[in-house]
């Protein structure tokens, strides 16, 4: 009997035991299953093989074909009056080197290269974005269970008042409408408690869509702890960086910029691929031919081959050599202003983020300051309202401004947290 309740009892616990990740875990989590990081890596290899397919235009070229069939012939020593057929063997071997091109494959292989450059920074940038989300997302759920927690100690204080007010009226202290104040109150606290327990879902929510979690059964939990309230301060890391190490701190490591800066290569070397349009290409071709045949072995050669240093050189195509160097030229002046606009938005994005940090930290220490004020107001209500002094509606303004200055605190303390996220995407840390 006993084996059997513990049975039982490991089984139950096995079955509410939930997944607990730190905030860093939950980023692993989302690298590995982010559709969107997967994209962006199949698109960096996906250039990779590009460059690996423009790098072969270095190799030589060669090609075999091998054919049978028949062939026929006329005007041959055995039977001039007729069309003679014969059986026919045929293998060809061919060989293409480029000798020299002016830079049109060279361009055509740094292009690729930058290019690949490009989109690997391109998904840095988006594993650096998609950091940044995980956090505010974790952020957002703290922030809920923690006011979770304030609106249950809310809950509790008017259940208490709610006693006490029957007491009084009981005792003939205090008057009806106290109790039906408190009644009130209590719904009230209940209704923001019911609230609150629904944001949490729609912040796990959230959290589920930036991490790629996708299976409706999942059961998890993040990592949390109590807020200290006494001790918030204690928790408010400064930033190392002043506004300007910052911007430049960004303009040195953003791989968004990197990006650009491969932008700009890849458009100058697709730039010098446009130019060798009006030059020729000098390349080594040679070929090998070996066919059998039964009738016309006297007049077909069974072997031969061809070895010539060749120039290809396109005179006249209708002005498209000059319009697509127009083109190239077009696209790399893009690339600058791009690469100038970038810089103008990470330094707009650095300076907001910076000023936000600084403020959502101004607004925790004021907003610790506020709740002590307030709990040691609403202490003093409760004292006056004991000893006949005050009415309800003073008790309840002072509790309501006890419990908004805990929420207020709450969310000033995981803006700032998010603040330092938001900081450090920003400058690509």
């Amino acid at each position: 009997m006993m084996l059997r309740l513990l049975s039982i009892l490991l089984l139950t616990l096995s079955l509410a035991a939930k997944d607990i990740y730190t905030v860093d875990e939950l980023i692993i989590q989302a690298l590995q299953n982010s559709p969107d990081l997967k994209i962006s890596a199949d698109e960096y290899k996906a250039s990779l093989s590009r460059y690996d397919k423009g790098f072969a235009s270095y190799l030589p070229k060669v090609d075999l074909s091998l054919s049978a069939g028949e062939m026929g012939m006329s005007d041959i020593p055995t039977n001039k009056d007729s069309i003679e057929s014969d059986t026919l063997l045929l293998g060809q071997l061919s060989l293409k080197q480029i000798i020299y091109d002016f830079g049109k494959t060279g361009g055509n292989v740094d292009g690729l290269k930058y290019d690949s450059n490009a989109y690997l920074n391109s998904n840095e940038q988006k594993i650096s974005d998609k950091k940044r989300d995980v956090k505010s997302a974790y952020y957002s759920v703290l922030q809920a269970i923690a006011l979770i927690e304030v609106n249950k100690e809310n809950v509790k204080l008017n259940e208490a008042q709610l006693y006490r007010s029957q007491r009084y009226f009981e005792s003939g202290i205090k008057t009806k409408i106290d109790v039906s104040d408190a009644k009130v109150e209590l719904i009230k606290s209940k209704l923001d408690l019911k609230k609150s327990l629904y944001d949490l879902e729609l912040a796990y929510a959230s959290l589920d869509e930036v991490i790629g979690f996708i299976d409706t059964s999942s059961s998890y939990e993040v990592y949390s702890k109590s807020l200290d309230f006494e001790n918030i301060l204690d928790l408010l890391n400064g930033y190392t960086l002043n506004l300007k190490d910052s911007i430049d701190f960004a303009y040195e490591n953003r791989f968004e910029l990197k990006k650009n800066l491969f932008d700009i290569k890849s458009a100058e070397a697709k730039s010098r691929v446009a130019k060798s349009g009006f030059f020729p290409v000098l390349y080594l071709g040679a070929n090998y031919t070996k066919q059998k045949v039964d009738k016309f072995e006297n007049s077909t050669p069974e072997d031969q081959y061809k070895i010539a240093l060749n120039l290809d050189y396109n005179i006249y195509e209708g002005g498209a050599s000059t319009a697509s160097s127009q083109e190239k030229k077009i696209e790399l002046n893009i690339a600058n202003s791009k690469l100038f606009s970038s810089k103008l938005f990470i330094k707009k994005q650095t300076t907001q983020a910076y000023i936000n940090l600084n403020k959502t930290r101004d607004s925790v220490v004021l907003s610790q300051s506020l709740l002590e004020v307030s709990s040691e107001k609403f202490e003093q209500a409760q004292k006056r309202y004991e000893y006949g002094l005050s009415d309800f509606i003073e008790l309840q303004q002072a509790r309501q401004g006890y419990i908004d200055a805990k929420s207020t605190l709450v969310i000033s303390f995981y803006e700032y947290y998010n603040a330092i996220a938001l900081l450090d995407n920003a400058i690509g840390k």
